[in-house]
């Protein structure tokens, strides 16, 4: 009995990192109705294996679940968006403040290799997936039990907006971005953490204030 309930747990679990590797990609639009049997067909799975997985994506940011009625993507308003980057600005920079004592030199050489690797890129899924990796192992240092939860929740609830910004600044070569990357960068080198806390909160507040000045992303992405 143990065995099968660590083996559904698995299961489901694996269900979960599978689905939201594909939202994360983009493959599902937010607003649009994920149905259990979709899922259970995709993965070969009965419906309980598929329950627990669609709780692990609700707990992540990724789905809202509504009781007796089923399971949709994640969707927000132009002010909830709003307000989730106001959040990211104050908690993003404690975050990384926490982490970076505990910044190795490799891992800061790899932070160092991501932002060349964004630079060198022109393809939008693989900036975000290498922005993604970039921002997530810079607070990897940060031991806490509240703070990295709640960021993780809030980038992947914000994904499907970063990728619409994303799309639009192309055109620019992401320029601000890289070059607020390697500010980033050259204060983690120097261990300053009030330079790096400054340069972050910039960052993510000029993410902010582009997006309120183009409220059509937020419907432009909502499925028909």
């Amino acid at each position: 009995m143990v065995d099968k309930l660590d083996s559904d747990l698995a299961l489901s679990q694996q269900i979960a990192n599978s689905v939201k590797q594909e939202i994360l990609a983009g493959k599902y639009p937010p607003g649009v109705r994920v149905r259990q049997e979709d899922i259970a067909e995709q993965f070969g799975a009965s419906r309980s294996p598929v329950r627990e997985a669609l709780r692990i994506l609700e707990a992540d940011g990724l789905i809202k679940l509504v009781a007796h009625t089923g399971a949709w993507i994640a969707d927000l308003s132009q002010a909830e968006c709003e307000e989730m980057y106001q959040l990211r600005e104050r908690v993003e920079p404690l975050l990384l403040r926490l982490s970076l004592p505990s910044l190795s030199d490799a891992k800061i050489l790899e932070l160092e290799k991501l932002t060349k690797a964004m630079e060198a890129t022109k393809d939008v899924e693989e900036f975000l997936a290498l922005d993604r990796e970039f921002h997530l192992l810079s607070y990897s240092g940060a031991d806490t039990t509240l703070v990295g939860d709640m960021v993780n929740r809030l980038w992947n609830t914000t994904q499907h907006y970063r990728r619409a910004y994303s799309q639009m600044m192309a055109a620019s070569s992401f320029k601000p971005a890289h070059y607020e990357h390697h500010l980033l960068v050259a204060a983690m080198r120097k261990g300053d953490a009030d330079d790096a806390e400054r340069i972050l909160f910039g960052h993510i507040r000029r993410t902010r204030l582009e997006l309120s000045q183009h409220p059509d992303i937020f419907t432009a992405i909502k499925p028909e």
